[in-house]
């Protein structure tokens, strides 16, 4: 249970949230065709791509300064 909250708060970051409604927001203009497939697929790449480098980022960080992590 404390893992489910743990979780459900790290979805409620700005990043997070910033990375949901941005997604949202594109899927809804690429299916009513205010943007193409390739537009959207370049956002999204962008996106996802910057999301998951930072979550890759902070994770070394946290390893390192435990002492677990390689330099």
């Amino acid at each position: 249970m404390e893992t489910l909250k743990k979780r459900l708060g790290n979805l409620l970051t700005v990043k997070s949230i910033v990375t949901i409604v941005l997604t949202a927001v594109f899927a809804y203009l690429t299916c009513t065709g205010g943007v193409t497939a390739e537009q959207f697929l370049t956002v999204f790449t962008v996106v996802i791509a910057f999301y998951f480098g930072t979550q890759a980022e902070k994770k070394a960080q946290v390893d390192n300064g435990n002492g677990t992590g390689t330099t």
